[in-house]
């Protein structure tokens, strides 16, 4: 397979985890109440609602950081598929990884205070959309580098006829 398409599958999986773990990743649950950077749902005899953060006792601080974690998520998501749509019409995106590369650090320091000022809930446990976030990063990251760095003719190379 070669270098380009590995570098476009690693990008698009990124991305998906990204968008998922910051759009329908539980980082907190208990029981049936799901905590996220973007709000939270609790389901009561099968009727399952939307919550804002406010319940958990956090600060408005908390709440922010967790809209920039979701907003930062989404858009290194995008900031992925473009840079891998990229790679797979054989072109060098250099500004997109730049781009992208920014983007997940950003995220990341959102991120991580959003988990730094968590103010707990009695019985909650880090849950999946923790462990994509992180996931996510370094796999972004490792695939932004790579595109970065790499010559013009390593990802770009045309077919063999």
């Amino acid at each position: 397979m070669p270098r380009r398409w590995i570098i476009v599958v690693l990008a698009l999986v990124a991305a998906t985890l990204f968008a998922i773990s910051v759009q329908t990743g539980r980082w907190w649950s208990v029981g049936d109440v799901e905590i996220g950077p973007f709000g939270s749902k609790h389901c009561f005899d099968g009727d399952c609602r939307p919550a804002s953060l406010s319940w958990v006792g956090g600060s408005e601080r908390w709440a922010r950081t967790g809209m920039g974690t979701w907003a930062g998520g989404l858009l290194s998501a995008l900031v992925l598929a473009v840079m891998a749509a990229a790679v797979a019409a054989r072109r060098v995106p250099k500004l997109a990884a730049k781009t992208a590369l920014v983007s997940i650090a950003t995220t990341l320091v959102a991120g991580v205070l959003f988990i730094a000022q968590y103010p707990g809930v009695a019985g909650a446990g880090i849950d999946r959309g923790v462990l994509f976030f992180a996931i996510a990063i370094v796999i972004g990251a490792a695939v932004a580098v790579s595109v970065f760095r790499s010559p013009a003719g390593s990802v770009a190379a045309p077919a063999p006829d």
